[in-house]
């Protein structure tokens, strides 16, 4: 399991604010503590419970959750118990969603925020409850409460990193940074965890990820940045196109440092620039872990209209067609084609033009001429983009995919022996 990357960004695709350093090591802004224990509850052994804790009273959250339609007892617990917009701890186990677990399972989400308020010294309805791994196996309530005491019992500053292989399921490396930003007012940090490999699609991608900042952010500030810079990261990735049950993702503002992020003001702009970035390459990372990936894609299409502009740009990133050949590292753009028109059925003759990492391939439907050597090499890279144009204009949208080869297959049909 690597470690976090430094630097951490690393894709062409994502744009880096003047305003941002890199931070290495990835720690937690001040007033922050993190804790990670073994529990026992995953069948492979190591850390499995984790403990978020802000130390300010006055902290402001936003939260963002999944849209499926059978969303996981800790995310319903959440949705419904805790003040989302005065979020001070999360509580957090790998190893089992606790998800289709009926009201047992809502008992165990419940009990489980009781016991990360008991160790985060707050109310329960100050604490998010948040789980991941296998569903439709009832958890083990004694398990996560002594894992919380334990992770409880460790919180420190340094923390973030037994915190983060916590979270962690199928993930292959941390998924973390640590920011600096230069403000106005002066510098806040900004630091964020994620994890996720599998189970990603671009309707809020299973994933969790926990975002601290040590400025003083206003609750509907925060919700209204959390909010769009999660459609510009997690919405737009996929590995595998299937929903999961438990996705979250959630800001917690301590304000240590004292600096004030206000609502419609410069600081606003550039906090939610360097908020974008941070949440854009994580997202990006868990394209690009992908369990058993080689390569992410990013699809641009442009023209239409707005519903089939996003079915295209979806459908290529869905593609088991499109993704093999990223895999592999083929240039069939054939199945770009075959992936459109599946997409916008009864629509022919669809005049759709298709540019493979800068290289025309198709004009209004009709195959061009190109060099098939260079555009081979062109995509054998570790990113390559493809932009599709569709008659028309005003719309614009984008996908990040993972590939598709071996290893994907071998990790999710042995995924609960």
């Amino acid at each position: 399991m690597g470690g976090p990357a430094f630097p951490f960004f690393r894709s062409r695709w994502v744009d880096v604010p003047d305003s941002v350093t890199e931070v290495e090591g990835a720690p937690l802004p001040n007033g922050f503590r993190a804790g990670g224990a073994a529990a026992g509850i995953k069948p492979s052994g190591g850390l499995d419970v984790g403990l978020l804790v802000s130390d300010a009273e006055d902290t402001t959250s936003a939260a963002r959750f999944t849209r499926s339609g059978t969303a996981a007892p800790p995310v319903l617990v959440t949705r419904e118990r805790a003040r989302l917009d005065a979020l001070k701890a999360v509580a957090v186990n790998s190893g089992n969603a606790n998800a289709a677990t009926g009201r047992p399972g809502m008992d165990e989400a419940a009990r489980m925020q009781g016991s990360g308020a008991m160790m985060a010294r707050t109310t329960e309805d100050r604490v998010a409850v948040c789980s991941t791994g296998v569903i439709g196996v009832q958890l083990d309530g004694s398990k996560t409460v002594r894992g919380l005491l334990e992770a409880g019992k460790s919180l420190s500053a340094d923390g973030v990193q037994d915190f983060q292989r916590a979270i962690m399921t199928t993930d292959l490396f941390e998924k973390r940074a640590t920011i600096d930003v230069q403000l106005p007012g002066g510098v806040v940090r900004l630091a964020a965890q994620a994890k996720g490999a599998g189970m990603i699609q671009p309707s809020f991608a299973t994933m969790l990820c926990f975002v601290e900042t040590d400025a003083v952010v206003p609750a509907e500030t925060a919700d209204l940045l959390l909010g769009v810079t999660v459609k510009r990261s997690f919405d737009r990735i996929t590995v595998d196109g299937q929903l999961s049950t438990n996705d979250t993702a959630i800001l917690l503002c301590g304000g240590a440092s004292g600096v004030v992020v206000e609502p419609e003001s410069e600081a606003e702009l550039i906090f939610g620039q360097a908020l974008d970035a941070l949440l854009r390459q994580l997202a990006i990372d868990i394209a690009r872990d992908g369990e058993g990936a080689r390569r992410v894609g990013r699809v641009v299409v442009r023209g239409g209209n707005g519903p089939g502009v996003e079915r295209v740009a979806r459908a290529i990133g869905n593609s088991p067609l499109v993704k093999t050949a990223l895999y592999g590292g083929d240039p069939n753009w054939g199945r770009i084609a075959q992936a459109v028109g599946a997409a916008l059925a009864d629509t022919a003759p669809l005049a759709v033009d298709i540019e493979i990492e800068d290289v025309q391939v198709c004009v209004a439907g009709n195959a061009i001429p190109h060099d098939e050597a260079d555009l081979t090499q062109r995509v054998a890279r570790d990113e390559v983009e493809y932009v599709i144009g569709l008659p028309g204009d005003g719309f614009e949208t984008e996908v990040f995919f993972s590939d598709l080869g071996h290893e994907y297959i071998k990790i999710n049909a042995e995924y609960t022996t």
